[in-house]
């Protein structure tokens, strides 16, 4: 990020669109930081010391909370049997094996349950919005962490993708019940500057006083080409193309639109109700 550089300017490089929004405001500061934010997936071989870590969870578990329940946990994987473990599950994610940092964010409701058990009350709120409260914790304080980790010079990864193998993840944790890997995450000194992605526009995902998505087709259009304007997805990473064929114009909707069509992790309902969770 340059000094010059204006917040308006971050948003333009977001979204691909010019914005008069921020335009006298310098970019060095959080909200900055932000609206530059990269995924990081390639590491240097340098560890990241414990206490520093230490202080990004401390960081981390300062996000919001729901009715302060704090519902959110996470396990640090130091066991390298276990990160092993967990690479050879998803082999298209390579630095999930050479990460120096490798953590697994869970919803955590168990412990509201231990507590009310000890202080003699009952649980009252046995439903799917308990299982949706510690959800939402837990992705607040992943959210926390990678800002922390960015401002302290890390690159991040969350991986959905965990909950592919959920079963196995639990099982290798030793999870108890009323607890649920949300995502992992990969942590480290960035070897490299990272991508920075361009984002869906403002017209599509926020409304005013009410839901209105009435211009979503030709906005999706006008994103697929903006993007593939910075980057566009070459033929050989096409999804599917022995279903779909090749497309003449692979776009990002065109890529999503592929990824979703084959079904993945419909066991997590059966997981959470063998954890305990009462999804009624």
């Amino acid at each position: 990020m340059k000094k010059s550089e204006r917040i308006a300017d971050l948003i333009k490089n977001r979204f691909g669109l010019v914005t008069s929004a921020g335009e006298d405001m310098q970019g060095f500061d959080e909200l900055a930081n932000i609206l530059n934010h990269r995924t990081h997936r390639r590491y240097l071989d340098k560890p990241v010391p414990d206490e520093l870590l230490e202080v990004l969870l401390g960081a981390a578990f300062s996000a919001p909370a729901k009715s302060d329940l704090q519902q959110a946990s996470v396990v640090v994987i130091r066991d390298k049997d276990k990160q092993e473990a967990i690479a050879n599950m998803i082999p298209a994610m390579p630095w999930l094996r050479t990460c120096p940092v490798l953590m697994v964010f869970l919803g955590d409701s168990r412990r509201i349950r231990r507590i009310c058990e000890m202080r003699n009350k009952p649980f009252a709120n046995d439903h799917l919005d308990a299982f949706l409260n510690a959800a939402v914790d837990a992705g607040l304080v992943l959210m926390n962490f990678i800002r922390a980790a960015e401002a302290v010079g890390l690159g991040c990864c969350p991986i959905s993708v965990i909950r592919n193998h959920i079963d196995e993840v639990a099982e290798l944790l030793e999870l108890p019940d009323f607890v649920f890997p949300v995502a992992g995450m990969t942590a480290g000194y960035p070897s490299e500057d990272g991508y920075l992605s361009l984002r869906l526009p403002p017209a599509v995902n926020v409304h005013i006083n009410s839901y209105n998505d009435s211009q979503l087709e030709p906005e999706i259009d006008s994103y697929d080409k903006r993007r593939d304007a910075i980057f566009s997805i070459p033929q050989e990473k096409q999804r599917k193309v022995e279903e779909f064929g090749v497309a003449n114009f692979y776009g990002w909707s065109e890529d999503k639109a592929r990824q979703v069509s084959s079904k993945e992790r419909d066991q997590l309902a059966a997981y959470l109700i063998k954890k305990g969770f009462n999804l009624g």
